[in-house]
């Protein structure tokens, strides 16, 4: 069984079980994946004028497609409710905003080698907000709006009473909310 993560002498600690592990491991190479495919829209043509190929900036007249998947939007999501300025903005940031995000889940999921988990302060933070990524894609898959959603989700506590693909990932979901939790609360301990 897992363990909490605890602030102390040796900095923050907490311990997962493999299997633990290997679901997180599992789902943070999930949320990669997304990133990933997205990462392709911003592919350069090979034609272009060489500026922007040496900035990797797309040019204006590149419009990016879309963000169509749900949960991938709660990733990447517009920065404003002016589609223009959103667009504008999601032309400058979004290939960056993916290889933050990338390389957080990648350091997350390195992390998560032995049982034993020991971090500083600024891995633990990258961590969290790994796990937060994971937390954003399985809430939109669970339909999680409004605190009525998220009682609903709650309940599912034991294995034992999973029937349904929803009831696993609610499980899988409250794990992880609890592994942030208590990552959170070490952090807040180790700032004091």
């Amino acid at each position: 069984m897992a363990k909490a993560f605890k602030n102390g002498a040796h900095g923050i600690t907490g311990t997962l079980h493999s299997a633990e592990r290997k679901l997180l491991r599992e789902l943070f190479g999930d949320v990669i994946t997304m990133l990933e495919e997205r990462a392709e829209v911003h592919r350069l043509p090979e034609d272009i004028d060489p500026l922007y190929a040496l900035t990797g900036m797309r040019p204006e007249s590149m419009d990016l497609p879309p963000v169509s998947d749900p949960a991938l939007a709660k990733l990447l999501p517009d920065a404003s409710d002016d589609p223009v300025v959103a667009a504008e903005h999601r032309r400058l940031t979004e290939a960056d905003l993916i290889a933050q995000k990338s390389g957080r889940l990648r350091e997350a999921q390195f992390l998560l080698e032995t049982d034993k988990i020991v971090l500083d302060k600024d891995k633990a933070q990258r961590f969290a907000q790994a796990l937060n990524d994971v937390r954003l894609v399985l809430a939109e898959r669970l339909a999680i709006r409004d605190e009525q959603d998220a009682a609903r989700v709650s309940e599912m506590l034991d294995a034992a009473d999973v029937e349904t693909p929803e009831e696993y990932l609610a499980l899988v979901y409250n794990l992880v909310s609890w592994v942030q939790d208590t990552l959170m609360g070490a952090l807040m301990d180790a700032e004091s």
